[in-house]
């Protein structure tokens, strides 16, 4: 470590000669390799600023464009028209060889920029058509082609991560009454006539009073501020939220479903490690590249940025999130002690093989916990003000506050769990074992804070628990892809489940954290943990593996997998309850700068009605196909509306935000925003890297990830559409709803998906 050899990298003593001075060579050489590392950090990304700031223009046309006009000057040909002669004008009183083509220089700058300016203007007004969106699969239009291919050519090549950011359009303020009139449409197939009178009531109330005046200020923001949702719902939704953010927020990530490539936990840890330091570096350089629509369109790249070094850290009245530039180590849980082990040797990532050396001596190390050290992190699995409290109380000064920084830098958290998880076709119940592992564990041998952990079990599994404030799943989804990518492809173990390679230089051993915990701080330690453990006994998972078919027989259906399974979700939970819930569907808004979510209510009209046939002996398969096609169509529309900025929820969540900031009382938007969510889904997206290796190798299948219920009486449904034959489901309730059965639930999708694929075979 850098700084601990710093400390001691000189040394003086007093004699009869004078002073004696000593110099640790090693400890300098430490220093200097690890500021050489900082200041090429620096460097990069200055580079990449720059870059980025006039893309999609390369500086390389800046040369040109000078060379073009100096030549033609040259040649008695000024090919500025005129402009030239005007900034001479302006800067120079003579007109010497020197000046004249000084100012030839800055004319041919200021021309260069101004045409900057203009195409990074034209492709933002191109990124703004959405057009594209809404027409026929396979049925492009003539407008649209012609859009598609201005956009290719203005979009440039070999763009950097951050390259469009600049180009993204601002997410629209959608009109008033249009989300008034969805918002009416999305619950009328959930409520009685009187009922939906009287909310039809108060939306006429609330547009003929406040909502104009709401409105004015929502297109102000959107104007004046990056995105004009992002900013309020990580505030208020996720780091104003008081309660537990363990099961209730966080969400987990699990490994590949069949291929474990080793036993080894030290190895598969240590190959995992530099996997992810490999991506973070390749994340500084900004060499990844932007994630495309279609190869067209790109998508917002913001959420990428505290992946790593980042923190959420507990307040009394709402949370932050910390972000650190750069960071060279981990923290490591073991058995109730906390590590800190440094992943660099003079400013060089260690090799897996060196990392194995250190996370043996941690799996080796036999010293006990400090006094209250083993449930520590239960801290953050409890109530957040009491966190908060003891935050400020127990950890301001000395080792304490020290050991809690090192956690709170480090890049990610590694656990080294005790535990084994062995999946099995033959053990039905091993997925959901796995699961809630991963989502809450033992509730404190997790940092539920820190933006990921990542979970190594005893027998070489491993899986990620993820906060969820500072990105949205997508992200997280991509880095395991990167990480499993990079493992395989560039990694891999030996005969005897061993990493590859020899250690070529000694690793610093990893440092045990101390703590100094008062009988106090070990009262508020207990009891978030008791706290934390009525909430993970309440969950109820099932993580079940659909192996009847996959995307590849829907596709043949005509229809969108994504549809299709929100369809078989509102038949199961219509089965399963006697009734429609309202159904929460995260889409992405990143098409919009800075756009995080947005939210599709699948529970329509059309899936209804759809719904309701499928157990109604009155309608045939040909009117139950007629109208599982335009709940489809409904459901496909809505999913568009969301993505291109025109959805219903984030709209009204704004507004009320601003009603409070205005004192403005709305029974209307507080009705809208009191509603329980009994359903709430998500996709996983899968194959977002494009590693061939990963996507056409069957043994390879992701697993995707789930999270708990949003509600205490509601269901949790995430599902990942593997491949051409496997879907996963991962569904979660309370054991405390009396309503509610996970199992029941998943056995409720596995019916209808199959009543679905008999319905349309019939056709």
């Amino acid at each position: 470590m850098a700084e601990a050899h710093a400390a001691v990298a000189f040394s003086f003593s007093v004699t009869q000669e004078g002073l004696n001075v000593q110099i640790s060579h090693e400890a300098m050489q430490a220093v200097y390799f690890s500021g050489v590392r900082s200041w090429r950090k620096r460097l990069t990304r200055f580079r990449n600023r720059v870059l980025s700031g006039v893309f999609p223009v390369k500086y390389t046309s800046l040369v040109g464009l000078t060379a073009i006009v100096l030549l033609a000057s040259f040649l008695s040909y000024d090919i500025t028209w005129g402009f030239n002669d005007k900034v001479h004008g302006w800067l120079f009183s003579s007109k010497s060889f020197i000046t004249w083509n000084t100012s030839y220089l800055i004319s041919c700058t200021l021309l260069w920029l101004l045409a900057v300016l203009v195409i990074r203007y034209l492709l933002k007004l191109l990124l703004c058509y959405q057009g594209w969106m809404f027409e026929p699969r396979g049925k492009m239009s003539l407008k649209t082609k012609l859009w598609a291919v201005c956009t290719k050519i203005l979009g440039g090549t070999n763009p950097k991560l951050y390259s469009y950011q600049a180009s993204l359009p601002r997410m629209p303020v959608p009109a008033l009454k249009d989300t008034v009139r969805r918002y009416l449409s999305s619950v009328r197939p959930l409520l009685n006539d009187e009922d939906y009178e009287a909310m039809k009531t108060l939306s006429e109330e609330f547009l003929s009073t406040i909502a104009t005046k709401l409105q004015r200020y929502l297109v102000v923001k959107s104007w004046w501020a990056s995105n004009y949702v992002s900013d309020w719902w990580e505030q208020y939704v996720y780091l104003a939220g008081r309660g537990p953010i363990m099961v209730n927020s966080n969400y987990y990530g699990m490994d590949l479903l069949y291929h474990n490539p080793t036993p080894v936990q030290a190895s598969r840890a240590a190959n995992i490690v530099h996997a992810m330091f490999a991506f973070r570096s390749t994340l500084d350089k900004e060499l990844i590249k932007p994630i495309k629509v279609n190869g067209v369109v790109p998508l917002c790249s913001a959420q990428y940025e505290r992946v790593f070094n980042s923190c959420r850290t507990p307040g009394v009245e709402a949370d932050r999130i910390c972000h650190w530039s750069d960071c060279r180590h981990i923290a490591v849980y073991h058995q109730g002690r906390w590590f800190k082990m440094t992943c660099y040797k003079n400013g060089v990532l260690l090799e897996p093989s060196e990392m194995e050396i250190q996370i043996e001596s941690i799996l080796n190390d036999t010293s006990p916990p400090c006094e209250g050290e083993e449930h520590l992190a239960a801290l953050t699995a409890g109530e957040r003000i009491p966190w908060a409290k003891a935050r400020n109380t127990y950890f301001v000064d000395g080792v304490n506050k020290k050991s809690l920084h090192a956690i709170e830098k480090a890049a990610f958290i590694l656990v080294l769990d005790d535990e084994e998880h062995v999946v099995s076709d033959e053990d039905s119940a091993s997925l959901s074992r796995y699961g809630r592992s991963l989502l809450h564990g033992k509730c404190y041998n997790r940092w539920f804070d820190k933006t990921f952990n990542c979970v190594v079990f005893k027998n070489g599994r491993w899986g990620i628990n993820a906060e969820h404030s500072w990105a949205d799943a997508p992200i997280m989804s991509y880095v395991v892809e990167e990480a499993l990518g990079f493992e395989y492809q560039s990694l891999g173990y030996t005969q005897d489940g061993r990493v590859k390679g020899r250690p070529t230089v000694q690793p610093i051993t990893p440092h045990r954290l101390q703590w100094q915990l008062t009988a106090e701080c070990q009262e508020v330690i207990e009891t978030s943990l008791s706290v934390a453990n009525n909430l993970a006994d309440d969950v109820h998972l099932n993580v079940s593996a659909f192996k009847h078919f996959g995307k590849g027989l829907v596709k043949k259906f005509k229809m969108s997998p994504d549809a299709f399974i929100q369809a078989a979700l509102q038949i199961a939970h219509l089965r399963d309850k006697g009734r429609f819930s309202l159904t929460y569907e995260a889409s992405m808004t990143r098409l919009f700068r800075e756009g995080r979510t947005e939210t599709v209510r699948s529970c329509t009209n059309e899936m209804c009605a759809f719904s309701k046939s499928m157990d109604d002996d009155s309608f045939t398969n040909k009117e139950r196909y007629a109208l599982l096609k335009k709940a489809v169509d409904r459901h496909i529309n809505g999913y568009k509306e969301a993505m291109t900025g025109q959805g219903i929820d984030r709209h009204i969540f704004c507004l009320y935000v601003v009603s409070k900031y205005l004192k403005l009382e709305s029974p209307f938007l507080q009705k809208v925003l009191s509603e329980v969510w009994r359903l709430s889904t998500s996709q996983t997206p899968v194959d977002q890297v494009g590693r061939s290796i990963l996507r056409n190798n069957k043994e390879f299948t992701p697993t995707g990830g789930g999270f708990g219920p949003v509600a205490d009486d509601g269901y949790g449904v995430s599902y990942i559409i593997c491949h051409e034959n496997l879907i996963m489901f991962h569904v979660s309730s309370k054991y405390s709803s009396p309503e509610k059965d996970s199992d029941r639930f998943a056995g409720n999708i596995e019916k209808a998906m199959l009543d679905l694929r008999d319905l349309c075979e019939s056709m």
